[in-house]
């Protein structure tokens, strides 16, 4: 969940920020956006940015720029280790331009990019709401990302990386509330917990490479996907049988009056497992195309479908 900054903490930083902020002063570990700033301005507690992308040009590699009041700080490009957050109570927007994305992410392959606490809104204009090309590693807690006109959140890592989502809402967005696309002979691994794909075109869609020593190992739980025009929870292999390895656990997890399935395996280097679920009110409960593997711990609740009321096969060694 997210943790309001100490007042202590607000103090320090403003004393700090009166004492020691010259007009070009060195990059500093932490640096504030406000309603109020102004991008001439040090980014400083005291004198504040406008904009998170001034911000972001201030502070130092893996340093955090912290949102002091709600505001819209405009689109952002990442090319460094940072973190982005603001504390409870505070709206931290971000609204793209129309057919740009909120949020690109080119930074370096050692790079951990954190965002917390952001309002990522495409208003029906926006692109993506989180494109992720390079970094390490993203980190996104406590967000929202809602109404693009692509992807809330479109992972397509050129190199190794890990994801991990919580807390987070991805609604409205025309095509999935996030859609995962492994290239390349690379070793991508997620973790996304208690995340709601809801009124998306599908909700949560995670895409294997069709290099075959590629893996890609994703863990879902405690999550809903509800009311998405297609799929719920999809895994996908891509490449056939010489495909990578694609392999996707749902685990206490709720996949609700989606329009296709429930859950979906798709291509025979696909494996999707369920465990302690419920698929409910969708069109397929679950399904499996061109050799996909869905399997099942045996203690899922799969009922009022439309189709394919059946429980999956039996993980064998449950």
């Amino acid at each position: 969940m997210r943790t309001a900054i100490p007042l202590t903490v607000l103090a320090t930083a403003f004393a700090c920020s009166l004492a020691t902020a010259p007009a070009h002063a060195a990059a500093r570990d932490r640096v504030f956006v406000a309603s109020y700033g102004n991008d001439a301005n040090p980014c400083t507690f005291g004198s504040p940015c406008k904009t998170f992308q001034q911000a972001i040009g201030v502070v130092a590699a893996g340093g955090e720029v912290t949102a002091i009041d709600s505001a819209g700080f405009g689109p952002i490009t990442i090319t460094q280790a940072v973190t982005i957050t603001s504390p409870n109570g505070v709206e931290a927007g971000i609204v793209p331009v129309s057919g740009g994305d909120a949020i690109t992410i080119n930074a370096g392959p050692s790079d951990v990019i954190q965002l917390h606490g952001l309002t990522v809104n495409g208003s029906s204009v926006g692109h993506n709401g989180i494109t992720f090309n390079t970094a390490a590693s993203l980190i996104i807690a406590d967000c929202v990302i809602r109404n693009f006109t692509n992807d809330g959140i479109y992972f397509n890592p050129s190199a190794s990386s890990t994801l991990r989502i919580s807390d987070t809402l991805l609604d409205n967005n025309a095509d999935a509330g996030m859609y995962l696309v492994q290239t390349g002979s690379t070793t991508v691994a997620a973790a996304i917990e208690r995340v709601q794909a809801s009124n998306n075109h599908n909700g949560l869609v995670l895409q294997g490479s069709n290099q075959s020593s590629a893996v890609l190992s994703v863990a879902i739980a405690d999550s809903v996907a509800t009311n998405n025009v297609n799929d719920g929870f999809a895994a996908v292999a891509n490449g056939g049988a010489t495909g990578g390895t694609t392999g996707v656990l749902v685990f206490r997890s709720v996949a609700s009056n989606n329009g296709g399935a429930g859950l979906e395996s798709q291509g025979n280097t696909a494996t999707l497992w369920v465990g302690q679920s419920a698929v409910t009110g969708n069109v397929d409960g679950w399904v499996t195309n061109f050799s996909g593997t869905l399997l099942s711990y045996g203690d899922n609740k799969i009922v009022g479908n439309a189709t394919n009321q059946s429980a999956p096969p039996l993980i064998s060694n449950k």
